[in-house]
């Protein structure tokens, strides 16, 4: 798993598996009271990534943004 963070924007990617281009074919968006989360799923169903908007801080394990790649 890679995870990648811009604090700049407090947005997370989390990959769970590797995604080439053009594999992200659908996204469903979940507005909640902790950001804006996106899932991206392949063209068979599989989720192969979670994007988190302005509150990943508050969305995800402080433990998880400790070892993200720092982008941005």
């Amino acid at each position: 798993m890679r995870v990648t963070y811009d604090g700049t924007g407090d947005s997370a990617y989390v990959y769970l598996v590797p995604i080439g281009p053009g594999e992200a074919v659908e996204q469903r968006t979940v507005e909640g009271p902790r950001g804006t989360i996106i899932l991206d799923f392949n063209k068979e169903g599989r989720l192969l990534g979670i994007e988190v908007f302005e509150g990943a801080r508050d969305a995800l394990p402080a433990e998880l943004l400790e070892i993200a790649e720092r982008i941005g």
